[in-house]
């Protein structure tokens, strides 16, 4: 028996951190014959978890009963697919819904729901009735139902959770919660939701001030109702703001329903987990909308936690900045137990329409996996590992395929294993990435990333722009602002050259009280709108001694339109003008002070500002007004970029420099598409994390604080590659001080090293004699040299300790 808890954002099992790596293998879509080779492909592959969804629609049968023991289909045997995954050796983390998603036909909910409750599929904007087949999540009726699935497929889990000796170490409940409502801009709105929406609002601000912000009587459920669904323009952000809110309110409870139903049938001493949404495109600026839309519902929420649910694609320099910040975010509004992790960790080619009109490289896999781990992801769920068939449904539909999946018979064609079990380059790429990650996986598991005085800030209401009811012009316009400025910059830019400039930085929640261990440099990138409490908070930041660099536009209202200058009159700054990109528009900014001398560099747009002490860093060419300035706001002090300059490394490294921000770890590189960090376990071992996403090799002299990694040598990162090189890691009466290889084992007095250079050293400090499977050692007061001329393969090198 297991004991699994969430703490100090770790996963601990049986009171010994853990870092999983997982698998999603769906049952359903195999026959029972096939299961124990995708659990073994799994293991092989470098797995300890697998995961699989649980098709409520695939287990309900015609007559109402439910099958999880392949009593009516060996494919729905959930208990025999789970007790072989403890048999061979794996954990497992299951997803019961009721929403799956996962390509199932109404998203995993049975048809009768809709058959018997017709008003289930929610009206929207105007009254119109929503194109997906989503439910109104607190509707009495679909409460029930989930209820009596709950009752069915829960007691079959609780059975094997680990704490009562089975392998499932997790329960998430639902699956993406809000995202169809999302994409869709169809916020649920039938006359429950609306009259819910009522009851919150006066509750939230009273009856006066929730008709002046509605436009409608509280006491008129239709006036109520129809302002809602169609807001006037006079009300229009108002009504956004208020929708947005409530919806996170409703999420929240919608979750405690959930629990509650789970705990109730059994299962408890288990985590529970919630998939954040949110990806598009290969990118992930959209993705804190999903973390905006549900960190209520799991934010100090005990033995509850987010994951992410990522699909990126390629990992390159136009995306490595949105992965890396997306975790920031997601990490910014987790408590201090709860660990962020990936439940949908997408590991394929990218062939999803089985058109050939996407293939992604094989090494993106193993760029992801390296850099999720260095920020410290607990877990990461390859989704999806293996591939399978749709069944079909056990009473037709007459659909055009009966199945129970909308993607044809074969499903998960991308997958490292296809349906029909065979290998795709990914497979290897995913092994190489799992077993590099499983050589340090202890010290990663009870690790933290480290930082460099500098956090970003994250805005959570930023990314209330998941509804806009489309005639709304000032809407329109705010959410277009939002869209342009929030998150990561202008054109990405601040985020992006932060991160490939060298530093390594957190996020900051700044709607929550500021933590102790807030790093002193708060970055924002922002838009217009910023709320009051925000700009109130960066405010006593300040002047507390803080430090602000603020890029974007100065904030001149609240999210619900009212005018607010917090933080502009602080800074003893005016907006005088603003010039933009356009025709025939070029604007172009030159630097002054210590930005002087560089080329004046044309820019897509430049805010002019004013100020009596403001002391000017960039100007606009053609008026000669500031578009970028430094202000001392009490003890601290703030730079204000108000222009989208380029992702000019050197500028944004001397911009921090103002700042008081220093490298602790520093690459003197020859080109550009290095990330770096570091983590750092509670015994002070270190190891040194060099992710190169660039399309060309980057050689490069690392220093330490100020001093040289293996006395400034260089190293090679061959092209879309990575390295996690350990720094004063212990094994046995040795200290493995530097290398050049990556960690492959530790075991008592022996450690196991893979070269990465053809021409490799080992430095470790013992008074013991040290023997090297191959290549020469020499000995000096205490220290040892391992020298490893490269071999035909370079084969690991094993050493110990006499």
């Amino acid at each position: 028996m297991s004991r699994v808890l969430l703490h100090d954002r770790r996963i601990v099992i049986d009171g010994r951190p853990r870092l999983l790596l997982a698998g999603e293998v769906h049952y359903f879509r195999l026959p029972r014959a096939e299961w124990a080779d995708r659990l073994d492909r799994l293991r092989e592959c470098g797995g300890d978890t697998v995961a699989t969804y649980v098709p409520w629609l695939w287990h309900e049968l015609p007559d109402g009963a439910v099958d999880l023991t392949g009593r009516t289909h060996e494919q729905r045997d959930l208990a025999g697919f789970l007790d072989l995954a403890h048999e061979r050796g794996l954990y497992a983390l299951v997803r019961p819904g009721p929403f799956i998603m996962a390509e199932i036909k109404n998203e995993g909910i049975p048809y009768r729901l809709y058959d018997e409750h017709p008003h289930l599929l929610p009206t929207t904007w105007d009254g119109r009735t929503v194109e997906t087949r989503t439910i109104d999540y607190l509707a009495p009726e679909f409460l029930a139902a989930a209820e009596g699935w709950y009752a069915e497929v829960m007691p079959v889990i609780a059975e094997r959770l680990a704490d009562r000796g089975g392998p499932v170490i997790g329960v998430q409940l639902d699956n993406e919660i809000g995202m169809l409502s999302w994409v869709t801009n169809s916020p649920d709105l039938t006359d429950v939701v609306c009259e819910d929406v009522r009851r919150w609002a006066v509750d939230r601000y009273g009856k006066d001030i929730a008709a002046e912000r509605i436009g409608a009587d509280p006491g008129d459920p239709d006036a109520w109702a129809a302002a809602v669904r169609t807001p006037t323009e006079a009300r229009s952000l108002t009504v956004h703001d208020d929708l947005g809110r409530y919806m996170r309110d409703r999420y929240r409870r919608y979750v405690v329903a959930l629990r509650e139903s789970a705990e109730r049938h059994g299962v408890t001493g288990v985590p529970f987990l919630i998939n954040v949404h949110g990806t598009g495109g290969g990118r992930g600026r959209t993705f804190p909308i999903g973390i905006s839309q549900l960190f209520e519902a799991y934010r100090g929420q005990p033995q509850l936690t987010s994951g992410s649910d990522y699909y990126l694609g390629d990992l390159t320099v136009t995306n490595v900045a949105d992965l890396y910040v997306s975790n920031a975010f997601l990490a910014a509004v987790h408590d201090a137990h709860q660990p962020p992790m990936s439940l949908e960790f997408e590991a394929g080619n990218g062939d999803y329409g089985q058109d050939l009109s996407t293939l992604y490289p094989p090494e993106a896999i193993e760029l992801k996996t390296r850099l999720c781990v260095a920020q410290g992801n607990r877990l990461l769920n390859l989704y999806l590992f293996a591939g399978g068939y749709n069944p079909p449904l056990a009473e037709p539909v007459g659909d055009g395929n009966d199945r129970i999946a909308f993607t044809g018979e074969r499903h998960g064609f991308a997958a490292p294993v296809d349906p029909e079990g065979r290998l795709n380059p990914t497979y290897a790429a995913a092994r190489r990435a799992l077993h590099a990650v499983r050589g340090v996986a202890d010290l990663l598991a009870d690790s933290d990333e480290e930082n460099d005085g500098l956090a970003l800030g994250f805005v959570p209401d930023h990314y209330l722009t998941e509804y806009h009811h489309p005639a709304s012009a000032s809407r329109a316009a705010q959410v277009a602002d939002l869209e342009r400025f929030r998150g990561m910059g202008p054109r990405d830019v601040l985020a992006r050259a932060l991160l490939l400039a060298g530093y390594s930085f957190p996020a900051v929640d700044l709607q929550s009280p500021l933590p102790a261990d807030t790093p002193p440099v708060i970055a924002l990138a922002s838009a217009v709108t910023l709320g009051r409490e925000v700009q109130q908070r960066l405010v006593e930041h300040l002047h507390g001694g803080g430090r602000l660099l603020l890029h974007g536009v100065l904030p001149q209202r609240d999210h619900d339109g009212t005018r607010c200058t917090l933080l502009a009159d602080a800074l003893g700054l005016t907006v005088t003008g603003r010039v933009d990109d356009g025709p025939q528009s070029f604007p172009s900014v030159v630097g002054q002070g210590w930005a002087a001398g560089r080329a004046e560099v044309r820019v897509g747009y430049a805010q002019r500002l004013a100020g009596i002490a403001a002391e000017p860093v960039l100007v606009e060419v053609s008026s000669g007004e500031p578009c970028a300035v430094e202000v001392a706001v009490g003890t601290g002090r703030a730079l204000v970029i108000t222009a989208d300059v380029p992702c000019d490394l050197d500028f944004w490294r001397a911009a921090v420099a103002r700042l008081g921000v220093r490298q602790r770890l520093a690459a003197n590189a020859d080109g550009p598409g290095l990330v770096l960090t570091s983590t750092v376990d509670p015994a002070g071992q270190r190891l040194l994390h060099l992710v190169n996403v660039a399309p060309s090799a980057v050689t490069l002299a690392l220093g330490w604080q100020g001093v040289p990694v293996l006395a400034g040598r260089r190293l090679r990162v061959p092209a879309r590659a990575g390295l996690i090189l350990p720094y004063g890691i212990r094994f046995g009466a040795a200290t493995l001080v530097e290398t050049t290889c990556e960690l492959v084992s530790r075991d008592g007095n022996t450690v196991l090293l893979r070269p990465t250079q053809g021409d490799d050293e080992v430095v470790l400090a013992t008074d013991r004699p040290i023997t090297a499977s191959r290549g020469s050692v020499h000995s000096t007061q205490g220290r040892v040299t391992v020298r490893l001329p490269g071999g035909p393969d370079d084969d690991p090198v094993q050493i110990s300790v006499a």
